[in-house]
């Protein structure tokens, strides 16, 4: 005969990802001719409950490295960027997002400059990246609970067991003739 009890535990209820591309710009000191490199760093984000859905809230560096006054001299540029980018996560099992769910965002993919192009003395550049969300939060599990009997076979120490058989039961009364005497 079994039972059944619920047990009410901390699991993911929602997973998704979502690869995204923004378009910023970027003015330089100098009128730049030649964009030579590029790269991001520096991305930190975070998730927060919006109305049922996940805003993800993030900044990172963007430096360029740009050659300026007819490719003669070359400098770098950097400059922050922030970024919003909202999520609909699926949740399993009727659950639903609330303030008690905790957010978690992964970069599945690092921040990557795609393209870069330099437009009238201002460069312009499409960044493209890969978030991960998972939504963590209380959920019920149905498990089957059988009696418990006691299944553990009792060991005798044969040993033991010799030793208690060859205890003499009149030791006592023993000990006390030989003193009188």
């Amino acid at each position: 005969m079994s039972n059944f009890r619920e047990i009410v535990t901390k699991a993911v209820i929602g997973k998704a990802k979502k690869t995204s591309g923004n378009k910023f710009t970027l003015e330089t000191e100098e009128r730049p001719d030649t964009v030579l490199g590029c790269w991001v760093i520096n991305n930190s984000f975070n998730g927060v409950n919006n109305r049922g859905s996940v805003q993800i809230n993030g900044a990172f560096d963007i430096n360029v490295w740009y050659s300026y006054d007819n490719d003669t001299k070359t400098a770098v540029s950097t400059k922050r960027f922030n970024y919003t980018d909202k999520m609909n996560v699926p949740l399993k099992n009727d659950t639903v997002l609330d303030n008690n769910s905790e957010i978690i965002v992964r970069s599945l993919k690092q921040p990557t400059v795609t393209n870069v192009e330099i437009k009238n003395g201002i460069i312009e550049l499409n960044v493209e990246k890969e978030l991960g969300v998972e939504i963590v939060g209380n959920t019920k599990v149905k498990i089957s609970v059988e009696d418990l009997d006691d299944d553990y076979e009792e060991v005798i120490d044969e040993e033991l067991e010799k030793e208690i058989d060859s205890i003499d039961e009149n030791y006592l009364e023993t000990e006390e003739v030989k003193t009188e005497e």
